[in-house]
């Protein structure tokens, strides 16, 4: 401010401003939602670099480290599942890693769940199938347990028929046999897919 009173803006003034500012964060309002947003489909994306910025951002903004590595846990359940099951181990190991040793340090071990994660093969089947299987049993008619798999604990249920000609897969070669698991009215319905597991992540960077 000026002896006169008044602030007088002048094109240095302006011009250092703007080279100066920082990126606006704020993490209880809408950036918030966005951030976190891009973040998560960075890494289903596969984009670790995208990965990296979008943490960064959340961290120098303030935002929880515990509430980052649950989104990582999420994605690595969601996203990468079967593809690369040990992608869930690796998360959530750094998520109690975080809890127990808190910022600073724990943005390395953030940094490091992320990365694997977007680096990782990316497969949602086991997140199709479960969603599937609850419209199902939500909406519709779906039957009863078969006889066969059915606990008995006692005589009376084995009377019954409960339990009777179950085949114990692991006195079987291969430790599998053929035998009837659904209801009878869900018989021959699908829910796991996992034609769309890739091998590996097949992806240049360009």
């Amino acid at each position: 401010m000026s002896e006169d009173g008044y602030i007088h803006l002048t094109d240095e003034i302006i011009k250092n401003s703007v080279q100066e500012r920082k990126a606006i964060f704020d993490k209880n309002g809408e950036e918030h939602y966005d951030n976190i947003s891009a973040f998560i489909k960075s890494m289903r994306g596969s984009d670790p670099d995208a990965v990296v910025f979008y943490l960064a951002r959340a961290l120098n903004g303030g935002e929880d480290p515990m509430f980052l590595a649950r989104r990582i846990v999420i994605c690595a359940s969601e996203d990468v599942g079967m593809a690369n099951p040990m992608a869930l181990v690796v998360a959530n190991s750094a998520m109690q890693a975080v809890h127990m040793i808190g910022m600073p340090e724990a943005r390395i071990l953030l940094s490091e769940a992320a990365i694997y994660i977007a680096t990782s093969p990316k497969s949602n089947a086991s997140y199709m199938a479960i969603n599937k299987a609850l419209e199902d049993v939500k909406n519709k008619d779906t039957g009863e347990v078969p006889m066969h798999i059915r606990n008995a604990p006692i005589e009376k249920m084995k009377e019954l028929g409960y339990s009777e000609g179950y085949k114990y897969p692991h006195d079987y070669p291969g430790h599998y046999v053929e035998q009837q698991y659904l209801p009878d009215k869900m018989v021959g319905t699908k829910y796991y897919d996992d034609t769309d597991i890739p091998d590996k992540l097949d992806k240049t960077k360009k």
